[in-house]
């Protein structure tokens, strides 16, 4: 049979572990895996002495363009995303101007990405006040869900859901069987604290770290599932900052609530103190616990089988970071480059194995944003590859991050497999390492249940 390409020679990381096998390309999907496949190609590419894994897939990235590319953009953290291993991701709705809520503005953010993402992408849309009208029309246009924060944004032109905007997004999200998202944390509480620390003219990192308590996210969560049980809406809670937020998750499943979650990269590699240490570039909202709960995430997403970590990739211009007061300071740390390799130290660490890093940054992900032809390697499936030398390690410097401001709460942390070459749907994007200059991605939309 002929190919187009021919990968020859890998460890393919798959649900049931690692093979030696082949893989086999035609038309940008792959049509077939198995050892020494019986054929030719165009192309080959030896994958001896690499792992061959699923693309990644972060489904919680801020590009921040059209309107803030001064901050970032498509272009560069698509780059970052695939020299990290990543061949997709969803795009928020905010911190781009406008916002993304309503037609108009998904259609300006959809050309935007399609100009310069160098990775396939999705994109979230807002559930704000003043905005239900455009739920149907926005998923008509193929939005891959809607976010809603339950708390301040920090910015002007995306509100947080009071309660009753919630739940009714919520009843309209689950007449069309759209997905939503939520940040979840009191806005009373987180709001209340914050302005007391600020009015005693308190702007430390401590200060900024109890102003965020574990119950604001744990209330949070539980009012977002009571409304999700109430609506039979599909629930996803993003960057869960404790172990005890998911065991709320895992047992509203239990009773039927259709719910998921994601931990972020930055709670899997810091703790508070990192945070005290490092200053504003490590804030952050929700905030990292100690290590204990730290501890427990780990485990989390090495035992839990729909695990899910995404960046919460939040850039912003490096002025916005430069204060020693934390609650003036820009909330958010870049990371989208990093969270395979942050996964990948943690198998090499022996916290979890390799088909369960896999699931959490691509199998699992496709799965929740019903993407059936992203993050597995099997036949009729995008040719979305990531080729990994898992014996290197080193610790991540600013000087190989790929985002448009080289700064990041992870610079200095352990790091482990080099990315070798990366495949969006059969083409090179990352070749020895180097970002290929010429690849597009296209927009992903979910496929429709059932």
């Amino acid at each position: 049979m002929d190919y187009d390409l021919l990968i020859r020679g890998g460890l393919v990381v798959a649900p049931g572990g690692v093979r030696a096998a082949d893989v086999a390309i035609v038309d940008g999907a792959i049509a077939g895996v198995g050892p020494q496949l019986f054929g030719s190609a165009g192309e080959e590419l030896d994958a001896t002495g690499l792992h061959v894994l699923p693309g990644g897939i972060d489904m919680h990235v801020h590009c921040d363009e059209p309107g803030r590319t001064e901050w970032e953009g498509f272009a560069t953290a698509t780059a970052a995303l695939a020299v990290g291993g990543l061949t997709a991701f969803a795009d928020m709705p905010l911190n781009s101007t406008p916002a993304t809520v309503d037609v108009g503005a998904f259609d300006r953010k959809h050309a935007a990405a399609g100009r310069s993402a160098r990775v396939d992408f999705a994109l979230w849309a807002g559930l704000v006040p003043g905005h239900l009208d455009q739920l149907d029309p926005l998923h008509e246009r193929g939005v891959i869900g809607f976010k809603a924060f339950m708390s301040e944004t920090g910015v002007p032109d995306f509100r947080p859901a009071d309660d009753d905007t919630l739940l009714e997004g919520m009843r309209r999200a689950a007449a069309l069987g759209a997905l939503v998202a939520v940040h979840a944390e009191n806005t009373a509480i987180v709001t209340a604290r914050a302005e007391r620390a600020v009015a005693a003219g308190r702007g430390d990192a401590r200060s900024w770290l109890d102003s965020r308590p574990p119950v604001a996210e744990l209330e949070a969560i539980e009012r977002a599932l009571t409304f999700a049980a109430d609506t039979g809406c599909r629930l996803h809670v993003v960057h869960v900052s404790t172990a005890e937020g998911v065991a709320l998750i895992r047992q509203a499943r239990a009773e039927g609530v259709d719910a998921s979650w994601e931990t972020a990269t930055h709670f899997l590699a810091l703790t508070e103190e990192d945070v005290v240490r490092l200053g504003p570039v490590a804030k952050c909202a929700p905030v990292p616990r100690d290590a204990d709960n730290r501890a427990r995430l780990w485990d989390l997403v090495a035992t839990e089988p729909d695990a899910i970590v995404a960046s919460d990739h939040s850039p912003c211009a490096p002025e916005m970071k430069a204060t020693d007061d934390f609650f003036a300071a820009w909330g958010g740390v870049n990371g989208c480059q990093s969270t395979l390799g942050v996964l990948l130290d943690g198998v090499g660490e022996g916290r979890l194995g390799l088909a369960a890093a896999s699931a959490a940054i691509a199998g699992n992900v496709a799965a929740r944003l019903q993407l059936p032809a992203k993050g597995r390697i099997a036949a009729g499936c995008d040719a979305d590859l990531a080729l990994v030398d898992l014996d290197h390690a080193w610790s991540l410097t600013a000087g190989e991050l790929r985002y448009r401001h080289r700064m990041s709460a992870l610079v200095g942390m352990p790091m482990r497999g080099a990315v070798r070459h990366v495949l969006s749907r059969g083409r090179a994007v990352v070749r020895d390492g180097d970002v290929v200059e010429d690849v597009r991605g296209r927009l992903l939309r979910p496929a429709p249940a059932g």
